[in-house]
């Protein structure tokens, strides 16, 4: 019988996290909104005249496994059984990153968590949540953060079922984003 490993992923897990991110990006019917590709970049905006603009950089590769890591991601892996066939596949990921609160000091936030549809049901997005709650933990953080879309029941009633607070209906908060030319003008370019 086949077994599951959650691991951190490697530099060539890239191709496959790639895809489970365009996979997450459907289900979520959001996919217009994917802009990073496995490796590239795309061009920044003119320099401004009091500062310089970096590339903005949108590769996957470069982002998550170059010198200094904007992210790291745990992989799902399904490791088949002695005597079978095919070699082992990678069927889920948690992407997350280390945030810091004014008020609680280091936390992690779990920006994706996506297990492929053939393979849900089988506690694989629980161990992804639980291997980065160690992470958490390990690295002294004191809160683990994520965010879900109001629509996905399944997904906010495991949350809650493992503990997770809502702060929305606790607290209030409501989530913004600034991108784009909003951005740049906020900036003064």
């Amino acid at each position: 019988m086949a077994s599951t490993r959650i691991r951190e992923a490697k530099e060539s897990d890239c191709g496959d996290i790639m895809r489970m991110i365009r996979e997450l990006a459907e289900f979520e019917k959001l996919s217009h909104q994917v802009k990073i590709s496995e490796e590239g970049s795309r061009p920044s905006p003119p320099p401004s005249a009091f500062f310089v603009i970096p590339p903005i950089s949108v590769a996957l590769r470069a982002d998550g496994f170059g010198e200094n890591p904007f992210f790291h991601c745990l992989v799902a892996e399904i490791i088949p059984a002695p005597g079978e066939p095919q070699g082992s596949l990678v069927v889920g990921y948690g992407l997350y990153y280390f945030i810091y609160s004014t008020w609680t000091g280091r936390n992690i936030y779990l920006e994706d968590i996506y297990v492929m549809p053939k393979y849900r049901g089988q506690g694989i997005g629980t161990k992804i949540i639980k291997k980065v709650a160690e992470v958490a933990l390990r690295k002294g953080c004191s809160q683990f953060r994520l965010a879900v879309l109001n629509w996905n029941k399944k997904a906010v009633n495991l949350y809650k079922f493992l503990g997770a607070q809502d702060l929305t209906e606790s607290e209030g908060w409501l989530s913004f984003r600034f991108e784009g030319e909003a951005m740049r003008e906020l900036a003064g370019c």
